[in-house]
């Protein structure tokens, strides 16, 4: 049994063979409409969402499964209190694969941890977003052709963005790849993922806060929301929430085959003008999105080889504290911490959970 709980989980053979299988099942979608009979999805969303829940469902529904769960968590146990482990342990009783999205960050490899049956992250508060990853590359791989040889310029969130940490980690395994990440100094991409994706790759990128002189330049232009509910300090947000509004104007100067892609909800750092413009993907992301998600559910239901999931070897348990406030160890009952030795030279250690340095 597989889970995904990040895209790495993934090899590069098994990405391109759900690209392939979600490509098929756009153009042959009645031989896969009862491959999921008698089978049963829980979507246990602890955070609000749309899309992603919607696609979750909609996928099973078009698989010919049925779902089960909850999209609030004031109607599960979680609001008397029940852990994300014992859930996981009661879900696996009635369902053959679930897809959690939490505000905490790690949640969903707690649950992988627990449960007998596979779990597939749908987002874990400003940490990964695999699946959003794997929607985004077969959008790209549609548009474009190709995974190789592209110039992708980041914008907007890139310190919360989970989707932008989860596709530069996708993307450090294909050739020729090029970043540009445009954000304001106070929304920079983390440390860790600079030292853990772009420099141990070794991947070329570089760092900038100006959105239109880099236009030009890009292949793809990925644009992210400001997310509110990330910030603990409201008033930051209201001073940077309109820092880049892409608009029809500066669309004039971006390349005839960029493609534009967003993970939505978008508020307004995409004037709807820019909706009609060829180059705009975003709502063709939104249709991908459901076509990977049941090549996902075929591949993990189809994967009878019951592997149960532990963590690393190199895991040292309950030697420091993570102090990440969304980290799941801040509230899930007797959690052991468990932190990984990134960099021995420094000494640098990083939470098994959230990825932060403790």
């Amino acid at each position: 049994m597989r889970n995904v709980i990040d895209v790495v989980d993934l090899t590069k053979k098994e990405i391109y063979d759900l690209l392939d299988t979600a490509l098929d099942i756009i153009k042959k979608p009645k031989k896969y409409s009862n491959k999921c009979k008698g089978k049963k999805l829980a979507t246990l969303f602890y955070e609000p969402s749309t899309r992603t829940r919607l696609s979750f469902e909609s996928a099973m529904l078009e698989l010919g499964g049925s779902v089960i769960g909850f999209s609030d968590p004031d109607s599960s146990s979680a609001s008397k209190g029940e852990s994300v482990a014992d859930t996981s342990k009661v879900i696996s009783c009635y369902a053959d694969i679930i897809a959690m999205r939490s505000y905490q960050e790690g949640a969903p490899l707690v649950a992988s941890l627990n449960a007998s049956i596979p779990v597939i992250n749908a987002g874990d508060g400003g940490h990964c977003h695999p699946t959003q990853t794997l929607t985004d590359l077969l959008t790209i791989y549609r548009e474009k052709g190709t995974l190789d040889n592209l110039t992708i310029g980041f914008c907007g969130d890139l310190k919360y963005g989970r989707t932008v940490h989860s596709l530069i980690g996708a993307l450090s395994r294909y050739e020729n790849i090029n970043i540009v990440l445009i954000s304001p100094e106070e929304l920079k991409l983390p440390d860790y993922v600079k030292q853990d994706v772009l420099d141990k790759c070794n991947m070329r990128y570089k760092e900038t806060a100006d959105l239109e002189k880099s236009l030009d330049k890009l292949d793809v232009l990925y644009m992210t929301r400001i997310q509110q509910e990330r910030f603990t300090d409201k008033s930051e947000y209201e001073r940077l929430k309109d820092v880049y509004v892409l608009t029809a104007e500066k669309m004039q100067s971006a390349k005839s085959d960029m493609i534009v892609l967003h993970p939505l909800p978008r508020v307004n750092e995409i004037s709807v003008k820019v909706d009609s413009d060829r180059r705009a993907c975003y709502f063709k992301q939104v249709a991908n999105g459901k076509f990977v998600r049941m090549a996902l559910i075929l591949k993990l239901l189809k994967d009878k080889n019951f592997i149960e999931r532990r963590l690393g070897d190199d895991v040292i348990f309950n030697k420091h504290v993570c102090k990440n406030p969304r980290c799941i160890t801040q509230t899930e009952q007797e959690l052991d911490q468990a932190v990984k030795l990134v960099d021995k030279e420094k000494e640098i250690y990083r939470c098994v959970y959230c990825d932060k340095q403790v």
